[in-house]
């Protein structure tokens, strides 16, 4: 009997693991309850393409982060100020409730250790988690930054050498991006590094220092569909996602 329970939990365990290697993994993908639907189309188009299946996580539709295997936090409106220490102006357009639910997402993705992909906005907040500041306006902080505002790719970046970044967008030393935000990275967070810088130096991609996968880009890659370089990240996310899986089912 002990060793039909020894087969038999050997093959459980087997069964698992082919579960794991087969699935498509779940990847969560946060955005705001007022809009952002284009975003997310297209972010689920690439997490498909990519192999994962996707699932779009608002205040007003939360979902158990437990459940996920990696996250997208994405674009959208500003961060409040007051998270890293400066006063919230008339002007801005802020969006309290999805701050904190992505603060609670990232606090549970670090936990659990599994991969994070942050986008425009995202890449901002994964900064202020980690307790970092931003720059409130890139044309305040940036005299000479170009108002450069479109989905197209139509400005370059340099990909710091040794970077991770750099590995994932095909070893390129630059690339051309989109630019959708106006604001960036001022003070960094606490374990992370700078991984791309715009021509006048302005902070365009952050990495975690740690083993897991850990990225934010100020550009939006979702809409950068025929980039397939680009498109490595969505799939350097889901293979981590599919190694972390794999690591808790064995």
């Amino acid at each position: 009997m002990a060793a039909g329970m020894t087969r038999g939990a050997a093959e459980a365990a087997d069964a698992r693991a082919g579960t794991a290697s087969t699935a498509r993994p779940l990847v969560g993908v946060t955005g705001s309850d007022r809009g952002g639907r284009i975003m997310w189309a297209c972010n689920r188009l690439a997490l498909w393409r990519a192999g994962a299946r996707a699932v779009r996580i608002t205040p007003g539709r939360p979902f158990p982060a437990e459940r996920l295997d990696a996250v997208v936090v994405g674009g959208g409106d500003d961060i409040e100020p007051s998270l890293y220490g400066l006063e919230v102006t008339p002007a801005v357009r802020i969006d309290p409730e999805r701050d904190r639910m992505e603060l609670r997402m990232l606090d549970c993705t670090r936990a659990r250790g599994i991969p994070v992909l942050g986008i425009c906005r995202g890449s901002q907040i994964i900064n202020v988690h980690q307790g970092g500041t931003l720059h409130r306006d890139i044309y305040e902080a940036y005299g000479n930054a170009p108002k450069l505002r479109t989905v197209l790719p139509r400005k370059r970046v340099r990909i710091e050498a040794q970077s991770r970044l750099r590995e994932l967008l095909c070893g390129q030393e630059t690339c051309m991006v989109n630019a959708l935000h106006h604001q960036s990275v001022d003070r960094l967070g606490s374990g992370l590094v700078v991984a791309a810088l715009d021509q006048v130096g302005i902070v365009q991609a952050v990495e975690g220092t740690g083993p897991g996968f850990l990225i934010g880009v100020q550009w939006h890659p979702e809409f950068l569909v025929a980039d397939s370089c680009q498109q490595n990240l969505f799939r350097s996310l889901v293979a981590a996602a599919v190694g972390e899986r794999l690591a808790v089912s064995a």
